[in-house]
């Protein structure tokens, strides 16, 4: 037979694995989309904590659906398109409603305009994405602007860190981490803004596609890796908060930092 030549009963094999090497990272990605929709269903329902641990799991099954299809190389144009809506329903509307019904309805008037700014500019950050991805000019060791899962990711997980300062009994918890939980609650409505123009600026942020320093081989990368996997184990709620909050921090360090450099070679560069 043939290589080019279809077997017998008409199916074609290659276009079959094809099919299948798309479809699985899809249904990772249905599987994102069904807990955000899930997460915003709790958050009608008033269980904010439950609602919070969907966008958890949207969040792992965000991570797992690139990773599988770059492993079955089953990237698409499809798939870029399905992992947007979902990221956007998961990681945009799903935390600005929760925000709103836990802390931004409290603001009156100034809630709306808060809560849809944060899903302006989070359909807006995954446009762009989408935009540069289909020009082959995104970039695999870095992001422009905040990535929206680690906006919700900073949202979901205050919402999970404060739940603790209402649970009864011993639990554990971070308490430097926890004396800023009332403070963090105030100023909530300026986080959701500071979140939302993160997202849309240029600022660069690590993608870590390549491993980096997160490569499980090098020493450093391991001992960071199981420090991380401990902390979470350990203090779960306010292990998330610490990490999603130090890498929206990170991106701001990294832009000053490169903006300081630039200046100082300009500088040099002008000297005679």
């Amino acid at each position: 037979m043939e290589q080019n030549e279809r077997p017998r009963g008409g199916i074609d094999i290659q276009k079959l694995k094809k099919t299948g090497a798309v479809v699985l990272p899809s249904l990772f990605t249905i599987a994102n989309m069904g807990f955000g929709f899930f997460s915003i269903i709790s958050a009608s329902e008033r269980n904010y904590v439950l609602a919070a641990w969907f966008v958890i799991m949207s969040y792992v099954m965000d991570m797992l659906d690139g990773r599988i299809a770059r492993l079955v190389h089953g990237e698409s144009s499809f798939g870029v398109e399905i992992d947007s809506l979902s990221d956007w329903i998961s990681f945009g509307i799903a935390p600005a409603y929760l925000m709103y019904n836990l802390v931004l309805k409290d603001y009156g008037f100034w809630a709306y305009p808060v809560a849809f700014l944060y899903v302006l500019c989070g359909a807006l950050r995954l446009a762009r994405f989408n935009v540069k991805a289909h020009l082959g000019e995104s970039s695999k060791s870095y992001f422009q602007g905040l990535p929206i899962p680690a906006a919700a990711g900073i949202l979901v997980s205050f919402v999970l860190a404060y739940s603790l300062l209402e649970a009864e009994g011993s639990v554990r918890n971070i308490k430097l981490i926890m004396n800023q939980m009332p403070f963090v609650y105030g100023i909530a409505p300026f986080i959701m803004i500071a979140l939302s123009l993160l997202m849309v600026s240029s600022v660069p942020y690590a993608a870590f596609k390549q491993g980096g320093f997160f490569k499980p081989a090098s020493i450093k990368g391991m001992l960071l890796i199981l420090s991380v996997i401990f902390l979470i184990a350990a203090y779960p709620q306010d292990a998330l908060f610490l990490f999603f909050s130090l890498y929206a921090l990170s991106g701001l360090f990294i832009g000053l930092f490169k903006a300081a450099y630039s200046i100082g070679k300009a500088k040099a560069d002008s000297k005679p």
